[in-house]
């Protein structure tokens, strides 16, 4: 799935797009350099997943735990500021990454060896004001590296 977003206020649309096409996806991994709007459309899908909670970037925790509208936990991870791949671990990352709720992944390029086998690859770009998503299945085969569905 390929979209472009001239405005902000397109993100709620956006957020529902991906959630009703891709409904089996629970882990989302997200590629975009600083300020083109990752924590933004994260807040977006928590919203249609009806989290109430404040959603906003877990840059220092570097995840937090939110609550959507049919109880289940939704997991917000940002690991921009991680230095070593053993924070991740140091975490409990599989506890989470493995538990079937939702979990979305701000600088995902940081842990990527620790990705599930298989997940959403969201890649958002900007250019002169646009922004592009892009939304591809991902099956990762260890000994062939990641293979687009």
């Amino acid at each position: 799935m390929k979209l472009t977003i001239s405005d902000v206020t397109q993100l709620r649309r956006v957020a529902r797009q991906l959630l009703d096409t891709y409904p089996d996806e629970r882990f989302y991994a997200f590629y975009a350099s600083m300020g083109v709007g990752k924590t933004t459309l994260i807040k977006a899908l928590c919203e249609e997943l009806g989290v109430v909670q404040n959603v906003c970037s877990p840059t220092f925790a570097i995840v937090n735990e939110y609550v959507a509208a049919d109880g289940e936990p939704v997991y917000h991870f940002d690991f921009y500021r991680l230095k070593r791949l053993s924070e991740a671990y140091d975490l409990g990352y599989e506890d989470y990454f493995y538990s079937g709720f939702y979990c979305f992944t701000e600088w995902t390029e940081k842990i990527e060896e620790l990705l599930p086998d298989h997940y959403l690859r969201i890649t958002m770009e900007e250019h002169d004001g646009e922004r592009t998503l892009e939304a591809l299945p991902v099956d990762w085969c260890p000994t062939d590296g990641a293979l687009e569905k």
